[in-house]
């Protein structure tokens, strides 16, 4: 058992890191627990599912197939409208040679996203689907918003779109577009966005049909302790019904280059959150950290406050720099910072099977 915690004038009662926390408790652990008590709770939660002290990652490059999007979210910095100049949809020329860059540089996995085309159906999509799987790569592809804009745009049930986009070539759904699972919150940032009841809806009927998907979270400082464990009580309960989430994925919302005017959550608050995910979220196996975000330094001391995934080298990523976050680390290095944190890397796949041990 965590012993109890001085926080202020408030003692916080100490919890069982062996028991299931309730949403009360886990309200009250990230309003006034104190953050080395968290911390040390969500490192003893980790040894118990990982006693072997491994931190994996995969090595992989995020391919935006397109920037043309119709959402218009508020926190993004990356969307373009089709008429803009600076608009675009990748060739499969680029996306071939994208591909074989990343398999020379020893790639195993593709996350392939984009925004909601105006003008594409499933078609399209499973042409570009079946050509990508002409190389020898793992299609961790599209996110709940994309899956549900090509059912609506082609008529489609969720249930017939993701087993076509199987068929295809579709291997896992990675879990952009979750924001924060509350609807007012959704409403302010993203109006056009889907809800979190179909976000939710998309990665049931995925693990329905035996895939495995990640869940992501992104906060911003204002979001209330309600609003954070409350995205990580829709993730739990959906995750005891199915079992398909592999991991779990916070980051703080980027306030560079977006339509709003946020400060920027720091280190600490960030720990908190990780933290208090891996003690809520006793379900989901995997708890990455965000080292494109915060950097190497902080990465590290992620992985003594829960973490024990290392996400992945991106080759190339695009969303997130755009908003202005601009880490870059490459698999060398990587391997580096796990081991001087005291931990033993590997290389993982999507399903965290490990292919290799450095």
């Amino acid at each position: 058992m965590s012993g109890a915690a001085l926080q202020g004038n408030i003692l916080v009662k100490p919890f069982d890191t062996d028991k299931r926390v309730s949403f009360g408790e886990a309200v009250e652990l990230y309003e006034n627990g104190d953050i080395l008590e968290l911390g040390a709770m969500a490192d003893e939660r980790r040894r118990l599912l990982h006693p072997d002290n491994t931190v994996a990652f995969v090595i992989d490059r995020n391919i935006n197939y397109t920037n043309i999007c119709t959402c218009g979210c508020r926190f993004c910095a990356f969307y373009r409208d089709k008429n803009s100049p600076d608009s675009y949809v990748l060739s499969k020329d680029v996306l071939a040679e994208k591909i074989r860059e990343t398999l020379d540089l020893g790639g195993t996995q593709i996350l392939l996203q984009g925004g909601l085309h105006p003008d594409f159906k499933i078609d399209f999509y499973e042409d570009m689907l079946r050509f990508m799987k002409t190389f020898p790569v793992w299609l961790h592809a599209f996110s709940p918003p994309e899956i549900t804009h090509i059912a609506r745009q082609s008529g489609l049930t969720l249930k017939d779109t993701i087993e076509r986009l199987r068929a295809a070539g579709l291997d896992s759904i990675p879990g952009g577009g979750a924001e924060i699972l509350d609807d007012e919150a959704r409403r302010r940032v993203s109006p056009n966005k889907i809800n979190s009841a179909q976000w939710l809806a998309v990665m049931e009927e995925a693990h329905a049909q035996g895939m495995k998907t990640t869940a992501t979270m992104m906060f911003r400082k204002k979001d209330t302790a309600e609003m954070i464990v409350g995205h990580f009580d829709k993730i739990r309960s959906l995750q005891d019904r199915t079992g398909g989430f592999t991991a779990f994925i916070p980051w703080p919302f980027q306030p560079g280059n977006s339509e709003l005017d946020d400060e920027k959550v720091t280190p600490l608050e960030y720990l908190r959150v990780l933290a208090l995910a891996r003690i809520y979220l006793d379900n989901v196996p995997n708890i990455q950290v965000s080292w494109v975000t915060q950097g190497e330094k902080v990465a590290q001391t992620a992985l003594y406050f829960g973490g024990n995934d290392f996400g992945s080298v991106m080759i190339e990523e695009n969303v997130v720099a755009a908003a202005g976050a601009r880490f870059r680390l490459k698999t060398e290095e990587i391997i580096g910072i796990i081991r001087a944190a005291g931990f033993s890397p590997a290389v993982r796949n999507m399903e965290y099977g490990i292919i290799s041990r450095p």
